[in-house]
C-alpha cells in the first residue's frame, strides 16, 4: 500500500489514542484508591497509557512522516489493542494487537532509518524496538512491572531522537554525539540486564537516564530559545522542566538501588519520568504535532502554561506523598495529575477551534 492518507482518516486513530488516555487516567485513579468506573481496569493502567495512548500517537506521527498507507496499520492495531483491553476481550487479544502495532512501527522506523542514515533515525528505531520487546514480554505473560524498563526506554529514546533531530539547527559536536551514543548503549544494556538481574539492570537504566537528562539540558537548543517569546518560549519551558523531572526520576531509581517494585520509590520514579518528563514533552510538542498530523492550526495562547503548571505542582504533591509515605498526598497528587491532563486536552481542542475561526 503506497501513498498517504488524508487528515480526515487520521482522526479516528487519534480518537482511539485519546480514549486510551482518558480510560487510562481513570484506571490510574482506581489504583490510587479513588472510586471510579475504571476500577476493573486498574491493572491495565500502564498498558493503556504506554501502548494505547503513547504508542498510538507516536506510531501515527511516524506513519505521517513515512507517508505510506501500510504504516497506518501500526496506530490502528495498537489503538484496537487498547480498545480490546477496555472491553475485556480475551487476555491475549490486547497484547497481540499492541505487539503487531509496535512491530509495524518498528518496520516504518527502520525504513526511515535506511532512507536517512543518521544517529537520530537510529535512535527512533531503537525506541520502537524497545516498545516491541516490551509488548512481546506482555504477550508472553510477563508481569507488567517487567515491561516497564522497556517501555521507559521506548519513550525516552523516542523523545531523545526527536530532540536530536531538531538540534540540527545547532548541531552537537562530534564528541557530544559520541557521548549520546554511549548513553543509548547504556540504556539498552540496562533494560536487557533487567531481564536477568532486576536490581542491577534498573540501576544501569537509572545511570543512563541521569546521563541523558544532563546531556539534553546541555545540548538542547531550548537553553537558548527559552529567551524568546510566545510559543517558542513555551516549548522551551516544557522541555527544560521535563529534563528536570527525568533527572528526578533517575535519582529516585538510583537512591532506592533500582526500581523497587510496588514501593513508594517505584511510584515516584515511574511518574517523575512518565508524567513529569514525557507529558512535559507532549505539552510542548502538541502545537507542532497537531498541525503536522491533522493539518490544523494550534495558535499559541498564554493559557498553555496553566496545564503545565498544574502538572508540575500536582506531580510535586504526588512525589511528596511518596517520600513521606502519605497515601493521602499521593492520592490527591494523582487526582490533580489527571485533571492537568484533561485540562491540557481541552485547552488544545479550544486552540484548534480558535485557529479555525481565525482562519
Amino acid at each position: 500500500m503506497s501513498g498517504d492518507i488524508g487528515p480526515p482518516l487520521r482522526v479516528p486513530l487519534l480518537l482511539l489514542a485519546f480514549a486510551s488516555l482518558f480510560v487510562g487516567i481513570d484506571a490510574g485513579l482506581a489504583r490510587l484508591g479513588w472510586s471510579s468506573p475504571g476500577a476493573g481496569l486498574a491493572a491495565m493502567h500502564g498498558p493503556l497509557m504506554v501502548s494505547g495512548f503513547f504508542g498510538t500517537v507516536i506510531s501515527l506521527e511516524r506513519a505521517v512522516a513515512l507517508g505510506r498507507r501500510w504504516a497506518y496499520l501500526a496506530p490502528l492495531t495498537s489503538g484496537l489493542g487498547a480498545l480490546a483491553a477496555m472491553f475485556a476481550a480475551p487476555p491475549a487479544v490486547a497484547p497481540l494487537l499492541c505487539t503487531a502495532g509496535s512491530a509495524l512501527m518498528l518496520a516504518a522506523s527502520w525504513v526511515i532509518a535506511l532512507r536517512q542514515r543518521e544517529l537520530f533515525t537510529l535512535t527512533l528505531a531503537l525506541g520502537a524496538a524497545c516498545w516491541t520487546v516490551g509488548n512481546l514480554l506482555w504477550l508472553g505473560g510477563h508481569p507488567v512491572y517487567e515491561l516497564v524498563p522497556w517501555w521507559i526506554a521506548f519513550l525516552v529514546l523516542t523523545i531523545a531522537g526527536e530532540r536530536l533531530e531538531l538540534s540540527r539547527l545547532l548541531p552537537p559536536s562530534p564528541t557530544a554525539k559520541k557521548v549520546f551514543a554511549l548513553l543509548l548503549a547504556g540504556l539498552l544494556l540496562g533494560v536487557t540486564v533487567s531481564l536477568f538481574d532486576w536490581s542491577a539492570g534498573t540501576r544501569v537504566l537509572g545511570f543512563g537516564l541521569a546521563g541523558l537528562a544532563l546531556w539534553l539540558m546541555r545540548q538542547d537548543v531550548a537553553r537558548r530559545t527559552v529567551k524568546a517569546n510566545g510559543l517558542v518560549r513555551f516549548i522551551a519551558v516544557c522541555l527544560l522542566s521535563g529534563y528536570v523531572w527525568l533527572a528526578v526520576g533517575a535519582m529516585s531509581i538510583l537512591a532506592s538501588g533500582g526500581l523497587d517494585v510496588g514501593g513508594a520509590a517505584y511510584d515516584a520514579a515511574l511518574h517523575a519520568v512518565l508524567l513529569g518528563f514525557v507529558f512535559s514533552m507532549v505539552f510542548g510538542h502538541a502545537p507542532i504535532i497537531f498541525p503536522a498530523v491533522l493539518r490544523v492550526a494550534v495558535p499559541y495562547h498564554p493559557y498553555f502554561y496553566a496545564p503545565l503548571a498544574l502538572l508540575h505542582a500536582s506531580l510535586f504533591v504526588r512525589l511528596a506523598g511518596d517520600w513521606m509515605l502519605s497515601p493521602e498526598w499521593r492520592g490527591w497528587g494523582g487526582m490533580l495529575n489527571g485533571v492537568a491532563l484533561v485540562v491540557f486536552v481541552l485547552g488544545t481542542i479550544a486552540a484548534v477551534i480558535r485557529g479555525k475561526r481565525n482562519r
